[in-house]
């Protein structure tokens, strides 16, 4: 019995462990609006409407391309759990003085975050300056895995 219980706990945990990597993966894309010109990765963006993929959902890798193509970049991130579910889907950005880094993607309904990975830029803004965050709606089109 004692030998059951172990392995029924081992098997849950190894359930966990599993999903907790995709939970922030997105499965088709997330749209936005940047109002100005940020950063990201080492990446200049102009102000423009942007669309977010994951192209290869094993990878920790987004593409993100302006609306007609001519600015994109891809970035590493890493998913950090939340407490409760986000209530939108949205975009986060660090502000250090008049220069903005893309700092997060939300989905909508997940415990977890997009946290895109700092260039070595925003880590020297980082010293010079406290981030003030602010956040944009963005939309996800489709279905999250």
């Amino acid at each position: 019995m004692n030998t059951s219980r172990k392995l029924l706990v081992l098997t849950a945990l190894l359930s966990v462990m599993y999903a907790i990597p995709t939970m922030a993966q997105i499965a088709h894309k997330v749209t936005f609006d940047a109002p100005s010109a940020f950063y990201v990765g080492n990446a200049k963006m102009p102000a423009s409407s942007y669309t977010v993929t994951q192209p290869n959902f094993d990878d920790n890798l987004l593409l993100i391309e302006d609306a007609d193509g001519s600015h994109s970049v891809f970035v590493d991130y890493v998913v950090a759990p939340t407490d409760t579910p986000r209530p939108q889907t949205d975009v986060t950005f660090n502000k250090y003085g008049t220069v903005e880094f893309l700092s997060a993607i939300w989905i909508q309904g997940r415990n977890s975050e997009m946290q895109i990975l700092p260039s070595k830029a925003e880590q020297n803004a980082a010293k010079a300056a406290d981030a003030e965050k602010h956040s944009l709606s963005a939309k996800n089109t489709g279905e999250t895995k």
